[in-house]
């Protein structure tokens, strides 16, 4: 008798589940805001990690258009030393850049 070939499963995003949770909606479409302000610093706060980085628009809930607004308005606050381009109490975590180190002692 032949073997008979198992067939692969199908896994269908289950409703309803542990990560099924309502999208947020946008901060800025809330208020009815047509522009995002780089002079806002608290409002663009929410948009950027402990670490300095902007948040992408799954984390923050943005929509589209101010999501893309919010990362230049960050970008122009952090030229004009509104923000910092790295958190304040960063200190290196050994990365890449440590490999050579060895080699120059």
């Amino acid at each position: 008798m032949a073997k008979q070939r198992r067939r692969p499963v199908r896994r269908r995003d289950r409703k309803g589940g542990p990560t099924s949770t309502r999208r947020k909606s946008c901060p800025y479409c809330r208020e009815k805001v047509e522009q995002v302000d780089f002079k806002d610093i608290s409002m663009l706060r929410r948009f950027i990690s402990d670490r300095g980085k902007i948040r992408s628009r799954r984390i923050t809930g943005a929509c589209r258009r101010h999501q893309s607004q919010v990362a230049r308005a960050v970008k122009r606050a952090r030229e004009l030393a509104l923000l910092p381009y790295v958190a304040e109490g960063s200190e290196h975590r050994g990365g890449r850049g440590d490999r050579d180190r060895d080699r120059d002692r």
